[in-house]
């Protein structure tokens, strides 16, 4: 997973939420002047934001995107073709292939989300107070987050899942528990190297208690690649969960689920090949979405930090 130089970013080590603001609005931080005309701007970080509000909003208006209910059965009739009836054709018993791939991208897009924050609040809280509290305390829980990095994250997740039974909460429980140590690792590596900083020991000397210099001075300075990395992340999860569910281990039928549409299409893949194509075109499109993002983002903050 991809961090961000901690280097040249203001007395944190690396940018700050106010820097991350500034980036978001478009407003130079005064600490770092201009480049000249080949400065790509602030507004780069906008731009690639873009994308994933779009979908974002796609994925929360789809149900009255969808021409159909993605369980009901259309009078286009089964494999009807890709046209004005059906933009995407039908599946094997008449239900739009649209509908459902739209549904199926609200599900994808939805659940990655909420996996990524709730991976990286409960890794950067795992990391932070590792970081902070040091001693028996971080060996303790780098001793945990290290036997979850050491087991194949996939076969985890397939463990979870097999024994939970075969449904999305299941996968995304079974994601959440194999997602969250590398956010730890993150945090905890900034926290400690924050820690040495100057602008650390004068907070202590001050008398700032440990939660207040922890919230205030130290954990600001990981936001920076705690974003990144979640942004790099979201690509990575929507195949996660679409690999999941093409085995058989997400939501069970007839739910619309993209990995496992393109399961149930695969027997008509000669015949009818949209029914399995259109899921999994949707879920490149998603992942390619959500990789350029966060590839814009991290390297948009890596020339800030940089600077």
């Amino acid at each position: 997973m991809s961090t961000v130089p901690s280097s040249g970013a203001g007395p944190a080590g690396a940018i700050p939420a106010v820097g991350l603001l500034r980036l978001w609005r478009g407003r130079r931080d005064p600490t770092h002047p201009s480049r000249g005309p080949g400065d790509p701007g602030a507004g780069a970080v906008r731009a690639a934001l873009v994308p994933v509000a779009l979908l974002t909003a796609i994925a929360l208006i789809a149900p009255l995107l969808a021409p159909h209910g993605s369980l009901e059965v259309t009078s286009a009739g089964p494999f009807a073709a890709p046209g004005p009836h059906a933009l995407l054709g039908t599946d094997e018993i008449g239900r739009d292939v649209l509908s459902r791939v739209l549904v199926g991208i609200r599900t994808s897009w939805l659940s990655a989300l909420g996996v990524i924050a709730l991976g990286a609040a409960l890794g950067s809280l795992v990391g932070a107070i590792a970081g902070a509290a040091g001693g028996i305390v971080d060996t303790i829980l780098m001793r945990l987050t290290d036997l979850f990095l050491s087991l194949p994250a996939p076969v985890l997740a397939i463990a979870v899942v097999a024994s939970l039974g075969p449904s999305l909460m299941h996968t995304l429980i079974a994601l959440s528990i194999v997602w969250w140590p590398w956010y730890a690792r993150i945090v905890r590596g900034e926290v400690r190297a924050l820690a040495a900083r100057p602008h650390a020991e004068a907070a202590r000397l001050a008398g700032v208690g440990r939660t207040r210099l922890v919230l205030k001075h130290l954990l600001p300075g990981a936001i920076a690649p705690v974003v990144v990395t979640m942004s790099l992340d979201v690509g990575n999860l929507i195949l996660a969960l679409a690999a999941l569910s093409f085995i058989g281990l997400g939501a069970p039928a007839p739910a619309a689920e993209l990995g496992a549409m393109s399961a149930r299409g695969l027997d008509y893949l000669f015949g009818h090949p949209w029914v399995p194509i259109a899921p999994a075109v949707a879920v490149a499109l998603l992942a390619l979405a959500a990789n350029l993002t966060g590839d814009l983002i991290n390297r948009r903050i890596d020339e800030r930090t940089n600077r």
